[in-house]
């Protein structure tokens, strides 16, 4: 059970890391295809450095969840992944109030799945 909550919290951490890639780094190429109808195609361009400081937050919470799978205090390492996944939820519910109901799927679902088995088992 305990490589299943720490797959899933990988799972988590890699899924920002390619938001971080896509917002720091790809924002008007894969940017456009994986926010496409949320965003004009005209203000990609534009809102780049603003997409890269979204990125950078995102690699932040990668970087925690990741973190936490290092830590040897299994307690201690439960309560970080439990405070970043956390984070993440309360990130998508906001996006998906006032962006999309997508964010709600694609970045809060696996974080909610991944908090679940962390409290459940």
């Amino acid at each position: 059970m305990e490589l299943l909550k720490n797959a899933l919290v990988l799972v988590v951490a890699f899924e920002h890391l390619y938001i971080l890639w896509i917002e720091m780094f790809a924002w008007e190429t894969a940017g456009k295809k994986a926010f496409s109808g949320s965003l004009p195609d005209d203000l990609f361009t534009p809102t780049k450095k603003l997409a890269a400081n979204q990125g950078l937050y995102n690699g932040f919470l990668a970087a925690g969840l990741i973190w936490s799978l290092l830590i040897g205090d299994a307690i201690w390492s439960r309560y970080i992944a439990i405070f970043f996944l956390v984070c993440i939820i309360v990130a998508a519910i906001y996006g998906t109030i006032t962006a999309s109901r997508k964010i709600l799927i694609i970045q809060g679902l696996p974080a909610i799945i991944a908090l679940a088995m962390l409290l459940l088992f």
